[in-house]
């Protein structure tokens, strides 16, 4: 029996990286789960391999989580679909990395949009089936770069944003049974810090070993250790916490 036996989550950007490594983790403790990604065609090959042992029902849908009418279309898809709605984890991101006299009105607009706006239109639109059924869990991908990182002004500020956003959910919706909370991932292995490490002309394997030498546990992160505290904060075992930022980043942020 598992955690989230009858329980429906909803994953964005979760295709790839740390978005499906959460979507996993949720299916094999029995949820059924809906895959929310910009891509149709990976969002559906996301959906399919996850399995469905018990009886669950998983979609891929895609989404722009900056828009409006899509997310509202792919809640109603959910709810309709797979027969209601319980978590929603707001993870899709991008990255568009520039000292700020070289960035864009765009580079700061579209990463503001996805991370920033899509949690908050992902969020209210959830809300909605949260409320009346006196239940729901939201979690929103913050990071540690929150706290400020060369060339990403936009990023920094897209998830700082995310944490007060959290806060401010769990007081409004605490009351009706919500829980509220953000994780912020230090250096996960995944494809969007593999496109860094091309950036900046290193392997990946020594981009790796170096980000791994800045934490006092001596490795980088991978979307299992994200999922794990994502499950954690969606169980029932975490319904006393609400409002707060879980640093999941081996211990990077003590020594920085």
């Amino acid at each position: 029996m598992g955690r989230f036996d009858g329980r429906i989550a909803v994953v964005t950007g979760a295709a790839r990286g740390i978005g499906l490594g959460v979507a996993t983790r949720f299916a094999e403790e029995g949820a059924s789960v809906a895959v929310l990604d910009l891509d149709e065609d990976q969002a559906a090959k996301a959906a399919a391999s996850l399995g469905s042992d018990n009886g669950q029902k998983h979609l891929g849908i895609s989404c722009d989580v900056s828009d409006s009418a899509s997310v509202q279309a792919a809640v109603a898809r959910v709810v309709s679909e797979v027969g209601g709605l319980h978590i929603l984890v707001n993870n899709a991101g991008i990255t568009r990395d520039n000292l700020l006299f070289k960035m864009s009105d765009d580079d700061w607009d579209q990463v503001i949009a996805v991370h920033l706006r899509g949690a908050f239109l992902m969020s209210r639109a959830a809300q909605k089936v949260f409320v009346e059924q006196k239940f729901g869990k939201v979690v929103c991908l913050s990071s540690v770069s929150a706290l400020g990182n060369r060339g990403q002004a936009n990023y920094a500020a897209a998830k700082m944003g995310i944490q007060g956003f959290v806060r401010t959910l769990a007081i409004e919706l605490g009351p009706y049974g919500v829980n509220v909370n953000a994780i912020a991932p230090g250096f996960i292995a995944s494809d969007m810090t593999d496109a860094t490490a091309a950036r900046v002309g290193m392997s990946v394997e020594d981009f790796r070993a170096a980000a791994a030498g800045r934490n006092p546990v001596r490795r980088v992160g991978f979307p299992e250790d994200i999922a794990a505290a994502a499950a954690f904060l969606c169980s029932n075992e975490a319904s006393y916490i609400t409002g707060q930022t879980l640093y999941v980043d081996g211990g990077a942020k003590l020594v920085s």
